[in-house]
């Protein structure tokens, strides 16, 4: 921020003197995504597209492959993202400072949502495991470290009384212990109600099967995490199973706490205007409706500067929101 004061303070001083200035330079906006072989990285990517040619004097974006939900509030915090992919859930505990921010609350405020975003238990067909109890004491992967997964995966299994011998790490360290037989399986979103591109991959050589939640674990998720949804899942061939039920919650865009009401209208202005490069990017995306979408599964305030879009197109703001 000095930097920056002092670089206008000298272009003041240079035009005061009548020096010839260039044109001033785009604001550089850095979009923290999370790991590149994501398909929600290739979502942000888009975004970045998306803004770039929405504003091509303005601003400049670019996409930084990074830990995903809770280091994105991290590194937002500390003014090194202007926006970051988060989860509902994981940016209602930051906004108020509970759990995992217990005492630190990160009051970065939602842009919009755009996924929801199932979690599966999965494990190797070959393991033995049928049920999500019968994980207790066996080698299983929580989730990406430090991502939305991860930090959810450990307060629903801790909630349950399942307690696996973690095996922690990137996703691709996640997904080698699977294939390679030293982990029984990790807890990995789904895109839409499908396997996403990892898992998949998994599958191809490695047979897997997902394992819903029974009855009771519904009842104790639903009373002891309100911030979660519980979602119906669809079953299919790859996943061995018939119809399931898992947790999960939404994935959105959020901005650092310090971002100014016009730029954070600006960027939802143009991501909310064009659906069409994001759904090439992320076809899930295809036919839904984001402002209603997000008006619907917020749980922690908008940006008002995306407040501010929203009311312009019509829709209601929810009072728990502003």
């Amino acid at each position: 921020m000095k930097l920056r004061n002092f670089a206008v303070a000298a272009a003041l001083s240079l035009a005061g003197l009548g020096v010839a200035l260039p044109a001033q330079a785009e604001t550089r906006l850095a979009f923290g995504a999370t790991n590149s072989q994501s398909a929600h990285y290739a979502y942000f990517a888009s975004l970045a597209k998306i803004i770039n040619s929405a504003y091509p004097d303005a601003y400049q974006a670019s996409v930084v492959e990074t830990g995903a939900t809770v280091d994105n509030l991290k590194r937002m915090a500390r003014d090194q993202l202007d926006i970051g992919l988060i989860t509902t859930s994981t940016l209602y505990h930051a906004y108020n400072g509970i759990k995992s921010f217990d005492g630190k609350p990160i009051e970065s405020k939602l842009l919009w949502a755009y996924s929801l975003a199932p979690q599966n238990a999965v494990v190797r067909r070959d393991s033995g495991i049928e049920k999500l109890s019968d994980i207790d004491g066996k080698k299983f992967g929580p989730g990406m470290r430090g991502s939305s997964t991860e930090a959810t995966a450990l307060a629903v299994f801790d909630l349950l009384e399942i307690s696996p011998d973690w095996v922690r790490g990137t996703n691709s360290e996640q997904a080698n212990a699977i294939k390679d037989g030293r982990s029984e399986g990790f807890v990995k979103s789904a895109v839409g109600t499908s396997f996403d591109a990892l898992t998949t991959d998994i599958a191809a050589f490695t047979p897997l099967t997902a394992l819903g939640i029974d009855d009771a674990q519904e009842a104790k998720i639903r009373e002891a995490l309100p911030e979660l949804s519980i979602v119906d899942m669809p079953g299919g061939e790859m996943e061995n199973t018939g119809p399931y039920k898992v947790w999960g919650f939404m994935i959105g865009v959020s901005a650092r706490p310090n971002m100014d009401d016009q730029t954070a209208y600006d960027l939802t202005k143009a991501v909310m205007e064009n659906v069409e490069e994001q759904s090439a990017a992320f076809p899930t995306v295809k036919g839904l409706n984001l402002p209603e979408l997000t008006l619907q599964y917020a749980t922690s305030p908008l940006h008002p500067g995306a407040i501010r879009y929203y009311e312009e197109i019509g829709l209601t703001v929810p009072a728990r929101l502003k």
